[in-house]
């Protein structure tokens, strides 16, 4: 009978986000900082049409959300790149 163990290991990134915003304007700024060493930084933007009410916390979500989407991308890019590096081929959706 051959018994196999299996390894768990339990990994954290660490992951920031700002905002600075004005009354019309909110921009993000997203990092995410990687085991690795890595640190990945993206911007979002949101802007407020001037007949909608003043509601901050709403632009910080979109723009978040938005820095956050290029933080993805950039992890996507970089993982399908190590892919690459380490099997000699062009992964498949390296433009996801």
């Amino acid at each position: 009978m051959i018994v196999m163990a299996v390894m768990h290991t339990t990994v954290g990134w660490h992951v920031e986000l700002e905002f600075e915003e004005d009354e019309r304007h909110t921009r993000a700024v997203a990092l995410v900082r990687l085991p690795d060493g890595t640190e990945i930084r993206a911007h979002g933007h949101a802007s407020r049409h001037t007949v909608d009410a003043n509601q901050p916390r709403v632009g910080e979500e979109i723009a978040g959300a938005r820095a956050l989407n290029e933080i993805a991308m950039q992890l996507l890019t970089k993982a399908h790149l190590e892919i690459d590096d380490a099997s000699g081929r062009t992964s498949h959706s390296i433009n996801v």
